[in-house]
């Protein structure tokens, strides 16, 4: 599912770095890590590792494949990228406080996430041209629903860039919570700071303002919500 909204950068370098850019078919992630450790000289396989990472990338997998890699490849500039990649990944990790920010909202007065302070957040990455991000919209209304309350509240954040679409989608699936966005569609620097390379995605933070959980949906996110708002 959402394959659909994967960052571009996981695609679009697989057809300049040469090797594994010819491959046809989707790999499973045991080989992909296969790849990388097959070609640690081979700067293409930075992509394998970011195919590794997929939706949820689990930083300290993916920073030890990293460090499996040959120094060529972590000098390079595609390497140091990486690397500041799994830096941002490695502070935005469960039990992290989540770093502090500020954006505009729809009518451009600024929000700021320790406004929520005191309160369950959960950050909502999104936007209006993502297929899969529209789909989930009436779980995540019918979430908000059951669980809107003094306690908890969710924030868009969004990965649009026109802004009259961006409105009117948050009008048309009743996305009846907070939203920002600095229209900077995949360069959001809300999205930058949280190492957020596809969508739709959520962290959620707890009231002291570090990270609990994630991308949770559906089920798993009802879940987690009435054991802490319980």
């Amino acid at each position: 599912m959402k394959k659909i909204c994967l960052y571009l950068l996981l695609a679009l370098p697989i057809l300049t770095f040469g090797q594994q850019g010819s491959q046809k078919k989707e790999l499973t992630k045991q080989e992909y890590i296969d790849l990388v450790k097959a070609y640690p000289d081979s700067v293409s396989s930075l992509i394998s590792l970011r195919r590794v990472g997929g939706y949820d990338p689990d930083y300290k997998e993916m920073q030890e494949l990293y460090n499996g890699l040959s120094k060529n490849v972590k000098k390079s500039k595609e390497g140091k990228e990486f690397q500041e990649y799994l830096r941002v990944l490695s502070t935005v990790a469960v039990g992290k406080q989540a770093p502090e920010f500020t954006q505009n909202d729809t009518t451009g007065n600024p929000v700021k996430l320790k406004d929520f302070r005191g309160k369950y957040v959960l950050l909502d990455f999104w936007a209006s041209w993502c297929p899969d991000c529209r789909v989930e919209s009436p779980d995540l209304v019918a979430t908000y629903e059951k669980f809107k309350s003094d306690k908890f509240e969710i924030l868009g954040i969004s990965f649009d860039k026109d802004k009259a679409a961006w409105t009117k989608a948050i009008h048309a699936d009743k996305r009846h919570w907070r939203h920002v966005s600095d229209l900077k569609r995949w360069q959001n620097d809300v999205g930058t700071l949280y190492g957020v390379k596809a969508i739709p995605q959520n962290v959620l933070i707890d009231p002291n303002g570090k990270i609990i959980a994630r991308n949770l949906h559906k089920e798993a996110l009802d879940r987690k919500l009435a054991e802490i708002l319980k």
